[in-house]
């Protein structure tokens, strides 16, 4: 079955209604985004030492706490603005 299609994501939880795509898709990308980035960074800086797991944790808290609301207000005009560059299909 193409998993588009499903009506339950697993163990019985139903999918999310269409219209929750608008915070579903900012809140996946700014998690998936601020764990590589902080991730680099920290590491970057830190190195492999022995606190650097709870450093990195504390960065991507407040990355993420940052990044989450920022895409939200910027997606849309980015949304636009691409539209305004890309030619549509």
């Amino acid at each position: 079955m193409n998993a588009s299609k499903q009506t339950h994501l697993f163990f019985g939880i139903p999918k999310l209604p269409a219209r929750s795509a608008a915070v579903v898709m900012p809140l996946l990308l700014s998690i998936l985004m601020t764990c590589i980035v902080s991730l680099i960074s920290t590491f970057n800086s830190l190195g492999a030492t022995p606190g650097f797991l709870g450093k990195w944790l504390g960065a991507w808290g407040i990355s993420w706490l940052i990044a989450f609301p920022v895409l939200l207000l910027v997606l849309p005009v980015v949304r636009r603005v691409t539209g305004a560059l890309v030619r549509s299909a």
